[in-house]
């Protein structure tokens, strides 16, 4: 495989270093940050329309949080409340106990943490009502009927589910959306408008990520010059094993040898990918090259150092001519601890724009570059609600998939979360292929790039997979094996 051949490249760099009914909800706006703009679309009777393909495959169940012993269950009955919003409180202790500020927030904060420590038993309910001051405002009210939407089939009933018996991905994206309504996150009257709770984290991964990021750096740079066979595929590498690197997992406090740990899993990077279409992938680049340039979308994961890596690799991909314009899908608030928002991508490229020439000369010019290109438009941001909603993404808004559909010619899926709603979080067979699931449906070329951080997955040949299971009892969850799918995409 490709992939293989550029990891020897790779590793001598860095030896230096239930299907859900919502879409009604999400087909008559559409909101942009980067533009601040409100766009219309005709409002049409939904049973006239066509509706969005499937995967081809009959749909499994839902993976639920209910069986003790997966990752499913230790993440929602005990990991969400006693790791995640325990360093949330950790990281913010300042403010919320001694900014006037924040305490109505702080005490929706302990009383969130307190249905979680009751996860089992404690039922679901709606967002609170939106404020009348933003009942007119056509963003607030879509965002919120979308998540109404998506709550009614576990709360609109006589015995609402819990945060144990509804979907899982339901489950965990409705907590950090809760999270954002214990800080009113969204409304402009209030004094934490826009408080990002996990900042200090998403920092932390920043500041320590340039030694790791240097000698990577240094040959994103020449790159482009090399066949796209050579530079593709490496670059692909990168963005892919940098999703190991998650903060909600690893702490970026807690990681005392950063390009130390980043060098151990390039090193065991060929025997760890269960599936690996970088060939294909490679072979629809040189036909995008060839076409003179297409528009590649990067659906974002983590800040820090991964979002690094997936700068990388749209540097690479705008430097070598395979793309015109590379837009960034971002989070539109915070979420999965360290997922990126717009401000995130941006902080990002000013921090490598400071860094000093004397210490982190390939990072500083990488960071120049970064900025000119959002400057000049080659470069763009789009943040977007429906990236952080639970929904399968065969339910993508209409107004997106449109717009995917007709502009994007490969879209990079990143990380775990992305990964999942891809499979709709649903009980796929391993082996199930990836064409017939993901390919079936999706609006344009797409290439899923993830280490395993849950029980889930697709496309992935059994021998590697039981090879897996041999090795590692948490195999599927602590990020040591990675997949590399493409797909040209649904026709329809």
């Amino acid at each position: 495989m490709r992939l293989s051949i550029s990891l020897i490249a790779l590793a001598s760099v860095s030896h230096s270093c239930s299907a859900f009914t919502s879409s009604s909800f999400f087909s008559t706006l559409s909101y942009s940050r980067q533009t601040d703009s409100i766009i219309a679309h005709s409002t049409k009777d939904s049973s006239t329309e066509m509706s969005s393909p499937k995967p081809k495959l009959p749909l499994p169940e839902p993976i639920l949080s209910l069986t003790p012993g997966t990752w499913a269950y230790d993440t929602m009955s005990r990991r969400i409340d006693q790791e995640i919003l325990q360093r949330t409180f950790e990281d913010n202790q300042d403010v919320f106990l001694n900014d006037a500020k924040f305490a109505q927030a702080y005490e929706k904060f302990q009383a969130l943490r307190k249905d979680l420590q009751a996860a089992s038993t404690s039922p679901l309910r709606h967002l609170e009502a939106l404020p009348e001051h933003l009942a007119n405002d056509p963003v607030r009210v879509r965002e919120y009927n979308e998540w109404k939407a998506i709550l009614a089939p576990y709360v609109d009933k006589e015995e609402p589910d819990t945060w144990l018996s509804a979907p899982w991905m339901t489950a965990e994206f409705y907590l950090y959306r809760r999270l954002m309504e214990t800080l009113d996150y969204f409304n402009p009257e209030s004094s934490t408008y826009m408080y990002d709770p996990f900042e200090k984290q998403k920092n932390a991964g920043l500041i320590t990520s340039p030694a790791t990021a240097e000698p990577i750096l240094k040959q994103i740079k020449g790159l482009g010059k090399k066949k796209v066979e050579d530079g593709f595929a490496l670059a692909a590498a990168f963005a892919l094993w940098g999703n190991k690197m998650d903060l909600s997992i690893w702490p970026a406090d807690e990681m005392e040898d950063v390009p130390g740990m980043f060098q151990k899993i390039l090193s065991s990077a060929n025997d760890n990918l269960l599936h690996d279409d970088t060939d294909s992938l490679v072979k629809h680049g040189q036909k995008l090259l060839d076409n003179g340039g297409g528009e590649v979308d990067i659906v974002v994961d983590n800040a820090g150092f991964e979002l690094i890596m997936d700068l990388a690799l749209a540097d690479y991909l705008i430097d070598s001519g395979v793309a015109k314009t590379v837009r960034f899908q971002l989070k539109s608030h915070p979420t999965f601890v360290s997922d990126a928002l717009e401000k995130d991508l941006r902080q990002h490229v000013s921090f490598y724009v400071d860094q000093a020439v004397e210490k982190n000369p390939h990072c500083k010019e990488a960071g120049d570059r970064w900025q000119k290109y959002l400057d000049d438009g080659k470069w763009v941001c789009n943040e977007n609600s429906f990236w952080v909603q639970p929904p399968a993404m065969w339910e993508m808004p209409k107004d997106l998939r449109d717009d995917m559909k007709a502009r994007c010619d490969l879209a990079f899926i990143k990380g775990d979360a992305n990964y999942r709603r891809l499979l709709g979080d649903l009980e796929w067979d391993f082996s199930a292929p990836f064409e017939d699931v993901v390919g079936n449906y999706f609006p344009c070329p797409v290439c899923a790039l993830r280490t395993l951080k849950a029980e889930i997955g697709c496309g992935m040949e059994k021998e590697k997979v039981q090879n897996a299971m041999d090795l590692d009892e948490n195999w599927s969850t602590n990020g040591r094996f990675g997949v590399v799918h493409f797909s040209m995409g649904s026709s329809e």
